[in-house]
């Protein structure tokens, strides 16, 4: 029961996890939710914690912040890791939080970690317990919960979003480490570990640990530190969020009539490993949603690029990919097929199967017994324009 009822706090810890703040008073970043008079905030002060899922990237605070509540509120803090623990070590949390309820009345929270790691029938056991106050549920993840979370467990739930610490919060952060470590970066060493933390504290704390342990002198200088970071590759995980905000920002990008941005995103995924087929992909589906009728031929040339991905691997490909994305991004676009398909699905939804008029189907009745009309939608829905004319 110690791995599921309490923190670890050995002095072997990792140094990052040493630095976790006590209180609300240590904690750095994420404001926005934490200022005064914000929902976060106000839910602490006046103790009514309700089930949350605080999302956002790694090394945000997400753990920290967690535990802070619970301390805050005077709540049980039971950590329930979606990686390590099961069902079976739900059922003794449930049992725990109800002795502790019932015995002592103290509530309890069970922080839920990598939350989008359970699946669909573990996330559902959590629900019966939410719901009676067996225990408030803060669960934390790095993907959408609106595509990680199940329904159920989400409508029951406040979604807080963390966003990444800027500089001025991480240089708070490394200042604060810098009394324990006594090593100093040099103003050229220290831009190069924000710039490579990217707004993620464990990652500075780590990096900074590593890079004190490595060097004899007292200062960290930029040789020092690019010496350390040479193995390192940009941040790009193909399964996860920043996948998806990555492939947005191309499309966006090529949507906007932005070439720059376009090879910039571009690269920035063949760089962290995305396959080319993937891209080629999202490039068809482009040249038809967006692009449309302006220029018919980018359908082609979207192909082309697909059938260039399944016989040409990398370094080639690149070249191919960013001829056909620039292209894309200066020909003009034009959404109207587009719409006209949304449109059309929308209207067959509400009014499902309405009878084909008589003159269009399949009949043995002579055409010239039919009345014809130059209208050939459903009587229903005959004045309605799905696509838009020019």
């Amino acid at each position: 029961m110690e791995s599921l009822f309490s923190l670890n706090t050995k002095a072997s810890q990792p140094f990052a996890e040493r630095m976790r703040p006590k209180d609300i008073s240590q904690y750095i970043g994420q404001t926005h939710i934490l200022a005064e008079g914000k929902p976060l905030s106000r839910m602490i002060a006046n103790d009514t914690l309700s089930n949350i899922i605080l999302w956002g990237p790694p090394g945000t605070g997400k753990t920290s912040l967690a535990h802070i509540v619970a301390e805050h509120t005077q709540k049980n803090f039971i950590r329930f890791s979606a990686v390590e623990h099961g069902v079976a070590d739900l059922r003794k949390i449930v049992a725990f939080a109800k002795n502790e309820l019932e015995l002592k009345q103290k509530q309890s929270v069970v922080f839920v970690d990598e939350l989008h790691r359970l699946n669909k029938s573990q996330q559902d056991a959590f629900l019966p317990h939410m719901e009676k106050g067996t225990f408030i549920l803060i669960g934390a993840t790095t993907e959408n919960p609106s595509f990680a979370v199940n329904n159920a467990l989400l409508s029951r739930s406040h979604v807080f979003l963390l966003q990444k610490l800027n500089d001025e919060e991480l240089t708070t952060l490394y200042q604060k480490a810098k009394m324990i470590l006594h090593r100093e970066c040099s103003p050229e060493a220290l831009k190069i570990l924000l710039q490579y933390a990217d707004g993620d504290a464990r990652k500075l704390l780590s990096t900074y640990e590593f890079a004190s342990q490595n060097t004899q002198d007292t200062l960290i200088n930029q040789k020092d530190l690019l010496n350390i970071l040479q193995d390192s590759s940009l941040s790009y995980d193909k399964s996860g969020e920043e996948h998806y905000n990555t492939i947005s920002a191309f499309i966006k990008s090529m949507r906007a009539s932005d070439p720059d941005a376009t090879a910039y995103y571009l690269s920035r995924m063949l760089d962290g490993g995305e396959d080319p087929r993937f891209i080629a992909r999202r490039l068809v589906v482009f040249a038809s949603e967006d692009i449309g009728l302006a220029d018919p031929h980018a359908l082609t040339m979207a192909m082309s690029s697909m059938q260039a991905a399944e016989k040409i691997g990398m370094p080639e490909i690149r070249i191919v990919l960013s001829h056909v994305a620039i292209h894309f991004a200066h020909l003009p676009k034009d959404r109207r097929t587009y719409n006209a398909i949304n449109k059309a699905q929308e209207e067959v939804m509400l009014t499902r199967a309405l009878g084909v008029p008589l003159h269009l189907r399949h009949t043995k009745i002579p055409s010239d017994s039919i009345k014809k009309t130059d209208n050939n939608l459903p009587g229903e829905v005959k004045s309605t324009c799905f696509f838009e004319r020019k």
